[in-house]
């Protein structure tokens, strides 16, 4: 029964990731995410059914339009095989939850908010207003135990991100709304993880490119990917990390 619920879960997870893909091409160009059907972006021809199942698709065809034979992105599989094994492991960690359903829906708007951010080094508003509604209703789910909890998680989000850019002014409004949300699933403790893994991350990536001669200290680094990075390890580690601060 597990090993179904568990294939289920990938299933499940590469077809939002292959809906994820639709939000993160549509959104930026304001377009629907419903209408018109999936079309090649190059002959602008409907993709046909066949062609719209995940990962096999994209494998059988070998990565091009059946039509016009223009390229298909690689990462358009790697957001649809990412999705499935990150639903597979919450479902393996917090099991059939009411937190499964949480963290899927959470790591769904930072996978679209994230890829957004790193191809246009834009936080769209409709993205954060999508992912607040979405915090608010497990927040309600949850019940009244837990609604400080995250309401301050995300007051610490928000807020640590907003003295940032007043005093450094080195960081967007954007990533302040990413941690504020992220708060609002996270809850107090985890935000403060989050946070961290946030600065860490963002601060070893950059590091890494400057060495490798890919940026320099002059460009801007898109810093919502380290964010949901960040979010998304805290999901699954973020017991383990307090434990370890705490022992240590």
């Amino acid at each position: 029964m597990n090993c179904f619920i568990g294939l289920f879960m990938f299933i499940l997870g590469i077809l939002i990731g292959s809906f994820l893909n639709v939000c993160i091409y549509r959104i930026p160009r304001g377009e629907s995410i419903v209408f018109p059907p999936s079309h090649c972006t190059n002959c602008r021809k409907d993709i046909k059914y066949c062609d719209l199942i995940p990962i096999l698709s994209y494998i059988f065809l070998k990565g091009k339009c059946r039509d016009c034979g223009e390229k298909i992105p690689i990462h358009y599989i790697v957001v649809e095989a990412l999705t499935g094994v990150l639903f597979l492991l919450v479902y393996l960690k917090y099991g059939t939850h009411l937190y499964t359903v949480k963290y899927i829906t959470f790591i769904s708007l930072l996978i679209v908010i994230a890829c957004i951010d790193l191809y246009t080094t834009y936080i769209y508003t409709s993205t954060i207003i999508t992912a607040d509604i979405f915090a608010i209703i497990f927040l309600i789910c949850e019940g009244n135990p837990s609604v400080m909890n995250y309401i301050c998680g995300g007051a610490i989000g928000g807020g640590v991100i907003s003295l940032i850019i007043i005093i450094t002014k080195s960081m967007g409004w954007g990533d302040a709304e990413i941690c504020f949300f992220s708060g609002l699933f996270l809850g107090i403790k985890f935000t403060i993880v989050m946070l961290f893994l946030s600065f860490l991350f963002g601060s070893i990536i950059s590091l890494i490119l400057m060495l490798l001669k890919k940026k320099s200290r002059k460009d801007y680094i898109p810093f919502g990917p380290f964010i949901a990075i960040a979010s998304i390890f805290t999901v699954f580690l973020g017991n383990k990390i307090l434990f370890l601060y705490f022992t240590l």
